[in-house]
Parts: structure tokens; C-alpha cells; sequence
């Protein structure tokens, strides 16, 4: 799916702002027929945001099913003899469309942007009731999965076995927008070089087109055209290339354009980086080049936003990135806003991209609450819980395909991969990763409790991922045993399987401003001692290729008497100021210069 933008063709109209808003505590929304009157409430939300932490009404917060969210829209009179769609950049977990209350879009899958042909429903220059609902609820055939259960107050509550709040609504940004009848529909990059010349073949899908042509031109930073091609499917070479790499993105623009005889039918311009990745044994190579990996897990989590997208907060987090030596993240765990994704393109970081698939893993009931089951079963992750896996697979790829800063597809965090029935559910996504996009590695994230000696899925990867906290949650505030035990695994990775292992999670909750001259667990000095330990053994490794530390910054989970207000591990605070670890970090990671580890 192409991300709307103006063009000389294309019209645009961004409908972020003050909605009106209103929970359907007595579930009657779509029986009352709200979409297709003006909502009886006297609530707005902000759009972008997530509705449960914009307001004081605790039932509002916790809230488990449908919201509305409603507001009047007029079509712009350029969109005239044009087609008309309307886009939701992400619901969560579902959203349903509603133009003046008929249903047009219905999707499930909570980080992923889906749209509606709106032509036939809408009158160019007059107003819509423009009506979006969006219902929170995960089930165990949901990706992410989860459980509601009722309380003894006869209250409905969500469960679920990931460690983040379950942050609901309309997180990032609703759009009108018009193409032509006859428009490109998609396109597919795929970048190379050799020595000085460097190649961007391009496929595009065009609709309604006939006998109309295609023609592409390659534009460079300066302005200056450098390649031309026709057709929809051609490539472009280029002389002199410039490469993008890490820290030094650079970004062509390439511009189809489809034409019938002299007259303009369609224009879209992509961003393209001129990269290769690929792993060559236990490297991971960005242009030819050894990579290795220093940031972190993050979270889309934010004071007020909850997981709202916002630039200043975008911009700012790339800030502090830049300021600690950082140049990758994972997009833990769900695919992240665009607007991020073209943001890392733009300077560079390079991209763990991966599904919601986190909490497959029963194990976590012990930890979240709730019944002992098997993680695969009737009940738990089925067939259909599959089905939703591979749909998020595809949605994933086909939104970002084309960004040079997505480096490795991540099919799943932290399930259980040790039985066969693992093997069975998860085989046919990995599968799809190598049939859809054949130029990226893929990855899982593999979890302390399936190590070397019993994950079936590791071998299935081109890379494997590794999430370890000894030292807290193993061998918890006995650094020097949990040293000795980090080398013992490592040792076991390492010798079955020659591959790139990406330290995907390492790190130790820290409460900011709390010091212990013994390095007791929850103090800075101990999370800063954590670190350090963790990187002695990395860099006995040759085959360790980086170190991602969980977690960027503190962000807010379901309450739990393990959690204080939330996850600590933030190297940063919340609102992003540093602990102590994070000048540890920037002292290894800015002089570290991609280094390879010392085993080398």
C-alpha cells in the first residue's frame, strides 16, 4: 500500500485534531446506529492519540471494547472527477470506517494503515459524517493475543502476556486523499551496486491505466536527474552512486510518472537509498561491510500520547539516539508509524522491523496471571491465530519494502519455539518473509527459556536474536556469576550455529535518582555495572554482531506488583532524561566506531 502524498496529480488533506468521542460502555453502537447520526456526547479525543490516558474517568481508561470517534468532513473541491479515500494510518486492534453511517472499511490488526474507496459515498465540496470505531480487544486469534475475562465485579477485563500497556484508539493519523481513476497502485524497489555504479530496479503496479505509459527519472540531492528508464518494470543505473549507509544516509528521489501520449495521468515520487544487505556466515554486511548493531528496544510510549505519534517526540528521540551513540533500533513490538520509518531513512538508523507477535508464549502466565495452557491449542494460538500472523507478515512487508533503513524482517518476540508445534506455526511466516522480499534477512527474537539445546525455530533463520537478562532476572544482583553463565550460553550459540547473533534485550529496571555504593539492584550504579558486565562477554564473540539494550526508555505496562508505574529498564527516563547507564553507553558506543567485537 503507497503512502498517500500531493503530487501533481494527487491531493491530500490531513484530518488529524479534536474528534468526538464516545465509549460504548453498553456495547450498542452498531445496533443504536451511532455512525449515522452525530454521537450524544459531550467527550473529544485528540487525534493522534491513545483515548486512556486523556482522561481522568478510570472507566474510560480501562475500558475493554468499542469507542466512536466521529467528526464532519468536506471534500475538497479539487477532488473533482478524481477517486476519494480515506486512510486510517493504525486502530487498535480494529477499526470500522462509517461515511455519513455506511460502513466502507473494516480491519483487524492494530499497527497497520488500511483505506476505503469512499468515490461513490461522497459529493465533491460538501460535508461527511465521517465516523471511525475502534475496539481494543485481543483474543488468542488476535496478533498480538490475549484474553478477556470478567471479574468478580462483573467487570470485563483484557489479559494478555506482553509487558506493555495495551494502549488503544487512534495512535496516528486519518487522511483524505485523491488519486486518478488511472493511478500507480504500488511499487516494489530493489537497490545494488557495483564498484561506482549502482542499480534501482523498480515494479509498479498501475491501475486503470490502458495504453498508458510509464517513465521514472532518478533524481539525486542536488536536483540533477541521474538515470531514466520506461516501463513499469525497469531499472536504473547509476553512475558515480551514493551509497546509503548507516550515519551517512543519502536518498534519491525517483519519480514515475505515468503518462498518455503528451498528457499527464499520475505522478508519485518513493525515497530510495541505494544499499545491499546480506549475511555472509556469522557477518552481517550492509554494502559489503561488516554492521554492528548498537541501540535499542523502544517503545512507541508517551506521557499523555500513550502511543500516539507526535514529530516533536519523534525528533527529539532521534536527538537522543544520535547523542548516545546509537545508529539501530527494533521496533518493538509492532511495526512503528511511517513517519518514524521515513525518519530513519532520512539519518541513517538502520531498522529491526518486526510484527506484533509477542505474548505467544503460555510460559508468561505465570508472570502476567491467568490459566495454565499449552501456548499452541484450540484455545490459545490456532489456526486462525496463524492465518493473523502471516496477514500481519504480509501488511508489514508491503508497508515497508522500500525503506533503506529496514534491514531484517522480526517474525515473533518471545514465544515458545521449543516444541514442534512451534516449528509448525511459525515455519510458513518465516517462509513468507523469503517469498516476499528475497533481499532482507529475517529473524526471530528468541526468549531465555528456549535456549541453544532446545529452540527448534533458530534453525529456520538467517540470523538468530537472543533477549538474556542474567544478572536480573537469572543470577539476579550476582554479576559475576551471571558472567560466567552468559559466556557458557554464548559459547553454546556460537559453536551451533554459525550465523549473526543480534543481542536484541539486555538490561535491568533502575529507578532514576536511587544510588547504592554496593551496586544494589534497582540503583543507577547497578544498572551502569549490568551493562558493562554484558559487554564484556559480547566482545569475546566474533559472532556476536550487536547489542541492542532493553529499553530505550521507561514506558508505561499493565499494573503488576513486579512493576513500579511501569517498566524501569529505561536507560532514559520516561519524558527522556538520562540515567547514569546512558553515559556508560555513550562512552562504548561513541568510540566503539562499528568495530568488530575484540574476538575478532
Amino acid at each position: 500500500m503507497l503512502r498517500p502524498q500531493t503530487s501533481a496529480t494527487r491531493e491530500l488533506q490531513n484530518l488529524d485534531g479534536l474528534w468526538q468521542f464516545k465509549v460504548d460502555f453498553k456495547e450498542e453502537g452498531f445496533n443504536a446506529g451511532w455512525a449515522a447520526k452525530q454521537l450524544d456526547t459531550d467527550i473529544q479525543a485528540a487525534v493522534p492519540a491513545s483515548y486512556n490516558e486523556l482522561f481522568t474517568d478510570t472507566k474510560i481508561r480501562d475500558h475493554v471494547g468499542w469507542v466512536w470517534y466521529q467528526r464532519k468532513v468536506r471534500v475538497p473541491r479539487g477532488f473533482a472527477g478524481e477517486r476519494t479515500f480515506v486512510r486510517v494510518d493504525s486502530a487498535t486492534h480494529e477499526g470500522a470506517v462509517f461515511v455519513n453511517g455506511k460502513e466502507v472499511a473494516r480491519h483487524v490488526g492494530g499497527y497497520m494503515p488500511f483505506q476505503a474507496d469512499i468515490t461513490d459515498h461522497v459529493t465533491v465540496g460538501e460535508e461527511i459524517l465521517l465516523t471511525i470505531a475502534v475496539n481494543n480487544v485481543l483474543t488468542n486469534e488476535t496478533i498480538p493475543p490475549g484474553r478477556v475475562v470478567t471479574s468478580a465485579a462483573g467487570v470485563k477485563q483484557q489479559t494478555y502476556l506482553h509487558d506493555f500497556y495495551n494502549y488503544a484508539g487512534l495512535a496516528r493519523s486519518i487522511w483524505l486523499y485523491s488519486v486518478p481513476a488511472a493511478h500507480i497502485d504500488d511499487v516494489t524497489v530493489v537497490t545494488d551496486f557495483e564498484g561506482n555504479t549502482g542499480s534501482v530496479n523498480y515494479k509498479a503496479v498501475i491501475t486503470g491505466a490502458g495504453s498508458a505509459t510509464v517513465k521514472a527519472a532518478l533524481v539525486d540531492e542536488a536536483g540533477a536527474v541521474v538515470a531514466t528508464a520506461e516501463g513499469a518494470n525497469a531499472t536504473l543505473t547509476v553512475p558515480n552512486v551514493k551509497l546509503w549507509q548507516p550515519g551517512n544516509a543519502y536518498l534519491y528521489d525517483l519519480v514515475l510518472r505515468v503518462t498518455d501520449g503528451d498528457k499527464l495521468v499520475d505522478e508519485y515520487t518513493l525515497k530510495v537509498g541505494v544499499r545491499t544487505v546480506r549475511v555472509a556466515g556469522n557477518q552481517f554486511l550492509i554494502n559489503n561491510e561488516p554492521f554492528y548493531f548498537t541501540g535499542f528496544g523502544m517503545h512507541e510510549d508517551h506521557v499523555t500520547k500513550g502511543k500516539g505519534h507526535d514529530n516533536a517526540f519523534l525528533v527529539n528521540d532521534f536527538e537522543v539516539l544520535k547523542w548516545v551513540g546509537a545508529n539501530s533500533f527494533r521496533t518493538s513490538h509492532y511495526p512503528y508509524a511511517e513517519e518514524v520509518m521515513d525518519y530513519a531513512d532520512r539519518h541513517g538508523i538502520v531498522v529491526i522491523d518486526e510484527t506484533a507477535a509477542v505474548g505467544l508464549n503460555q510460559s508468561f502466565s505465570s508472570m502476567f496471571g491467568g490459566p495454565k495452557l499449552p501456548t499452541y491449542g484450540p484455545e490459545t494460538a490456532n489456526e486462525k491465530t496463524q492465518a493473523a500472523l502471516l496477514q500481519a507478515v504480509r501488511e508489514l512487508i508491503a508497508r515497508d519494502k522500500n525503506h533503506p533503513s529496514v534491514v531484517m524482517w522480526s517474525v515473533t518476540n518471545e514465544s515458545e519455539t521449543g516444541i514442534q508445534e512451534a516449528v509448525d506455526f511459525f515455519k510458513p511466516a518465516i517462509e513468507l518473509t523469503r517469498e516476499l522480499d528475497p533481499t532482507r534477512p529475517n529473524t526471530y527474537i528468541n526468549v531465555m527459556t528456549q535456549p541453544f539445546d532446545k529452540c527448534l525455530v533458530a534453525p529456520l533463520v538467517d540470523v538468530i536474536c537472543l533477549n538474556r537478562y542474567w544478572g536480573w532476572y537469572e543470577d539476579h544482583s550476582d554479576l559475576a556469576s551471571a558472567e560466567v553463565h552468559w559466556v557458557d550460553e554464548l559459547k553454546g550459540w556460537t559453536e551451533k550455529y554459525d550465523v549473526p547473533i543480534v543481542i536484541t534485550e539486555y538490561g535491568a529496571d533502575t529507578m532514576a535518582g536511587a544510588h547504592s555504593i554496593h551496586n544494589l539492584p534497582w540503583s543507577e550504579e547497578y544498572q551502569a555495572a549490568y551493562l558493562e558486565m554484558n559487554h564484556r562477554v559480547f566482545d569475546l564473540f566474533p559472532g556476536v554482531v550487536g547489542e541492542q539494550v532493553w529499553n530505550f526508555a521507561d514506558f508505561q505496562t499493565k499494573p503488576g506488583i513486579f512493576r513500579v508505574l511501569g517498566n524501569k529498564k529505561g536507560v532514559f527516563t520516561r519524558d527522556r532524561q538520562p540515567k547514569a547507564a546512558a553515559h556508560t553507553l555513550r562512552a562504548r558506543w561513541n568510540t566503539l566506531h562499528n568495530r568488530k567485537p575484540a574476538g575478532n
